[in-house]
């Protein structure tokens, strides 16, 4: 008799977030911790001291380790990263604002739509970044493990890595290319020729790779087509995601909160393409590179 009424209870249970999930006004937040590592000799040409490069990483490690957080219904989501204040005295500031100019801002997705929006802002402009979400080709896998209190099932693809991807930079011919050589491989590029486009006009021995390959964590219990980032596409929110040298973890989630925040299209700057953002970013590097002496000066070109 106790295990029919545990039963029924779970049965009760379920129904009861189902009513929830698809209720009109569904909506959910989960809070992202991410970590990005970055190989200090990829930059500076190799003219940095090791002084230099341990004080440099120093600065970044805090901007390289966010938290960030995602609300989302059925068919759309935000993704934002939650302001802090720097520690007093932490000197951050001109490193965190000029890191921040080669990195994301606020996102807006539309699977409905299959549209993508990014907010940037570019040493003092503002850009609204617009294109087609990405098209990621997913292999569901068997295996499973638990994510708080979900249980999350492994998904795998290989994904196009965008060519100014400050995050994925690294030494030309360094050790961290061997391990996107399969992901390459797979798309039909050749290794020798994947960033024959991407860095030899922007730093000078530092490249971008072409694809990596991404590993990511979805759970069923929560049927949305959302994730961190650009990650979407699978049966069920993202919960973690492994790509390159870049972890996001889901550390919290809300279902269905209190205060709802508004999810709506972001309408603040220029707009352009992802494309055409690009080639703004490598317009100001090459400026930027002739303003302190180019080639010449190989510390301060970047």
């Amino acid at each position: 008799m106790k295990h029919f009424t545990i039963k029924i209870s779970s049965i009760v249970l379920v129904l009861l977030v189902s009513l929830s999930l698809n209720a009109q006004d569904f909506q959910g937040q989960a809070i992202y911790q991410t970590k990005t590592t970055v190989d200090m000799s990829s930059f500076g040409g190799g003219q940095m001291s090791d002084q230099q490069k341990k004080q440099i990483a120093e600065r970044m490690k805090s901007m390289l380790e966010k938290t960030f957080v995602l609300n989302f219904n059925r068919s759309e989501s935000t993704y934002k990263e939650e302001e802090k204040l720097d520690a007093p005295g932490a000197g951050g500031g001109r490193w965190r604002g000029m890191v921040s100019s080669f990195t994301g801002g606020p996102q807006y997705k539309n699977i409905k739509e299959n549209v993508i929006l990014q907010e940037q802002e570019f040493f003092g402009k503002s850009f609204l970044v617009k294109d087609s979400l990405p098209k990621l080709e997913w292999k569901l896998e068997n295996e499973t493990k638990q994510i708080g209190q979900y249980t999350c099932f492994k998904a795998t693809t290989t994904k196009p890595v965008d060519e100014m991807d400050f995050m994925s930079m690294r030494r030309r011919g360094g050790r961290d290319n061997d391990a996107n050589k399969d992901a390459e491989k797979k798309e039909g590029e050749a290794t020798a020729d994947s960033t024959k486009t991407t860095s030899e006009d922007i730093f000078d021995d530092v490249e971008v790779p072409k694809f990596v390959v991404v590993t990511a964590w979805y759970t069923p219990q929560i049927p949305v087509s959302a994730g961190p980032a650009d990650y979407h596409g699978l049966p069920g929110l993202i919960l973690e995601v492994q790509a390159d040298r870049t972890v996001m973890l889901c550390t919290k989630i809300v279902m269905n909160p209190q205060n709802k925040e508004t999810i709506e299209k972001p309408e603040k700057g220029e707009v352009v393409t992802r494309d055409e953002y690009n080639q703004i970013m490598k317009d100001k590097i090459e400026e930027m590179r002739e303003m302190y002496g180019g080639r010449g000066r190989g510390g301060r070109r970047n």
